[in-house]
């Protein structure tokens, strides 16, 4: 156990070092940055995942009719990963309130998926968690979606807003070292689910309180004079 922990520790450490400014522009993506791409149907995929401590295979239909915030991340047992995971996991109720579900992915195997979810949080672990998370061990969803970087073997931190429908709403992928905010997450669902029940649209750092924009020349002057007092 000692010798596979150092090697994790030595592969940890790779990823950081090439994430750092002068290594990034060595890395290339063997299919286009947004693969899956705005307004078009998300990739197809399925792969096996632990589902609260077991293995299950899920697929990309077993969301349909929810939002689906599926997310890549490098690898586990690293360092900023760990960080992201258990923020959405603490988190998961206010997704599940907004018919959202949540899915995480690395081209880990499942086998190593568990080990980590076992381990306490203290010691880097997971601690347990609240949603799958999905092995990509052929790293064919990676590539699908656009984010896997061949000459490292790992995914981007890709994150994919689907919708009921399995439509794309939204794409962010991040370099290696920075992770993404929960916050923004929710508010992305919440934005689109409003702009689908009311037909109005969301301004720049709407949230649930602000004041929202009838998509007509006339009517929008009604936002624009309230914002521009």
């Amino acid at each position: 156990m000692a010798s596979f922990l150092r090697s994790l520790s030595r592969v940890g450490s790779s990823v950081c070092r090439v994430a750092r400014a002068g290594n990034a522009r060595q890395f290339s993506t063997g299919s286009p940055l947004l693969a899956a791409r705005v307004q078009h149907a998300a990739p197809f995929f399925k792969g096996q995942a632990v589902v609260d401590g077991q293995f299950q295979e899920v697929n990309l239909e077993d969301f349909k009719g929810k939002y689906l915030v599926l997310f890549f991340y490098p690898l586990d047992f690293t360092f900023v990963c760990p960080t992201e995971i258990i923020a959405f996991s603490d988190r998961i109720n206010e997704f599940k309130e907004l018919n959202a579900e949540v899915v995480g992915v690395s081209t880990d195997s499942h086998f190593s998926h568990l080990a980590w979810i076992n381990m306490p949080r203290k010691q880097g672990g997971l601690g347990g968690l609240q949603y799958p998370l999905l092995s990509d061990f052929s790293k064919n969803i990676s590539k699908d979606y656009g984010v896997l970087v061949e000459n490292a073997g790992i995914a981007l931190r890709g994150l994919f807003l689907i919708d009921p429908t399995g439509t794309v709403r939204q794409v962010t992928i991040n370099d290696l070292p920075v992770g993404r905010s929960v916050d923004e997450t929710l508010r992305l669902i919440k934005a689109f689910q409003f702009v689908e029940k009311h037909g109005e649209v969301c301004p720049a750092n709407w949230t649930s309180e602000s004041e929202t924009i009838k998509p007509n020349p006339t009517d929008s002057l009604e936002y624009f004079g309230k914002v521009n007092e």
